[in-house]
């Protein structure tokens, strides 16, 4: 079996009106999932309390929260 790219698995409890957000939030940003919805959320919410600087040019396939070893956030969408 291949590697997994996300190895760690992270479950979350939601009331209903926390979820209906997300889905709410993710169909309007078009995510192409909750689990990258839920890592672009958790990436603006880092860099809004100055833990992460944002960066210019980086394509909509890649969503992640922390920097690669190259100084990229891998899997971060563009704004």
């Amino acid at each position: 079996m291949a590697e997994l790219e996300r190895p760690e698995r992270l479950q979350i409890m939601l009331t209903t009106d926390e979820l209906a957000a997300l889905e709410n939030w993710r169909f309007e940003k078009r995510m192409p999932s909750r689990s990258a919805a839920v890592r672009e959320l958790l990436r603006r919410g880092l860099s809004s309390d100055g833990f992460l600087t944002a960066e210019q040019g980086v394509k909509s396939q890649e969503f992640g929260v922390l920097p690669d070893g190259d100084g990229k956030t891998s899997d971060r969408p563009s704004e």
